[in-house]
């Protein structure tokens, strides 16, 4: 099994933050969710990459910039991963207008879905 950084860990952090860019204001995306938007790194089995993948997304969320707006990034169960910082996340998706119900966004109404007509057409990259 891979338990390594991928081969590039810039490059793939880069592209992680292009991506998390471009999530609107009052939306959110998984880790998952972005895995699956982002190509494997060359070499790498699609369903190694699906298990690593999650992972890699949150160490590069922990290092971006500040022009990334990290507080758009929660886990699949549409919960904020406990950590230092999720009160502050919380606060920040608040202000954006997502309620939560027993510390969980209803991922139905708030996730992010490139290519829907309720999305900007710019964000259709993929």
């Amino acid at each position: 099994m891979h338990t390594t950084p991928p081969p590039d860990q810039r490059a793939y952090n880069e592209q992680v933050w292009h991506l998390v860019r471009q999530v609107p204001y009052g939306k959110v995306v998984t880790y998952g969710q972005i895995v699956q938007m982002l190509p494997p790194p060359v070499g790498m089995e699609l369903e190694e990459y699906k298990t690593f993948g999650p992972r890699w997304v949150g160490e590069a969320m922990a290092a971006c910039p500040a022009d990334v707006p990290w507080q758009r990034v929660i886990n699949a169960q549409g919960k904020i991963s406990i950590r230092p910082g999720a009160q502050q996340q919380r606060q920040l998706l608040e202000e954006e207008g997502i309620v939560f119900v027993k510390d969980k966004v209803d991922l139905k109404l708030y996730q992010w879905r490139p290519g829907h007509e309720d999305e900007p057409r710019q964000a259709k990259l993929f």
